[in-house]
């Protein structure tokens, strides 16, 4: 299955390491980073999940659960838990799905054609409240993955749900954005923006983020 940005992700109920989870219930209300791993105990995910783990005040200040998976049963899974938390340094808090039926990895197309039948892929969704899917990344299997880039995302995927802006190459929270071309009232630019703007050209205007004082 392919999963295309907007649409609602599938649900699902799977056992994981902190017991049976109902995923569209699990979010909540809540954004949701969900991420898969080809197997336990392989080196490059070790490092990612302690990477994750020690996010997790960042995690949290933006509303955003976190959730693993790979095709290994949960005790494997409590054991690779173990091996992170010894070499990594922090404690695995968010749950590690077990998928050995392989029913997440499906529905989510995580399992490739030309890979191994039991290998999933190594996939980032992020998924907002109304449980549709706003991002999604797949990485290579050497290539570590950069969790701050996915709180980058993040940070502007909330921003522009709540102003009519959209953010430019290499944006960090804090710097100017841009103003959507669709606005053209300049009454209500004015509104929005009472810090006024820079029209690099009439598509390309820059306003300070409306949300920082």
């Amino acid at each position: 299955m392919s999963l295309l940005l907007g649409q609602t992700v599938p649900d699902f109920t799977q056992d994981s390491t902190q017991g049976p989870i109902s995923f569209h219930d699990w979010i909540g209300d809540s954004w949701c980073v969900l991420f898969s791993h080809p197997a336990d105990f392989t080196p490059v995910c070790t490092t990612e999940l302690g990477a994750v783990a020690a996010l997790k005040d960042e995690w949290e200040k933006r509303n955003v659960k976190v959730i693993a998976l790979s095709v290994d049963p949960v005790n494997e899974h409590n054991a690779w838990v173990s091996d992170i938390e010894e070499t990594q340094g922090t404690g695995v808090w968010y749950p590690m799905l077990a998928d050995q039926d392989h029913k997440v990895a499906d529905l989510y197309g995580m399992i490739h054609p030309d890979a191994a039948a039991n290998v999933t892929v190594r996939s980032v969704f992020v998924i907002d409240p109304d449980k549709k899917l706003r991002l999604s990344l797949t990485y290579p299997p050497a290539t570590g993955r950069n969790f701050r880039e996915i709180l980058r995302a993040i940070d502007s995927l909330q921003l522009t749900d709540s102003h009519k802006v959209a953010t430019p190459a290499d944006w960090q929270d804090g710097d100017d954005v841009i103003i959507v071309p669709s606005l053209k009232d300049e009454d209500e630019i004015a509104r929005r923006f009472p810090k006024g703007y820079k029209a690099v050209r009439p598509y390309l205007r820059v306003t300070p983020q409306p949300n920082k004082s």
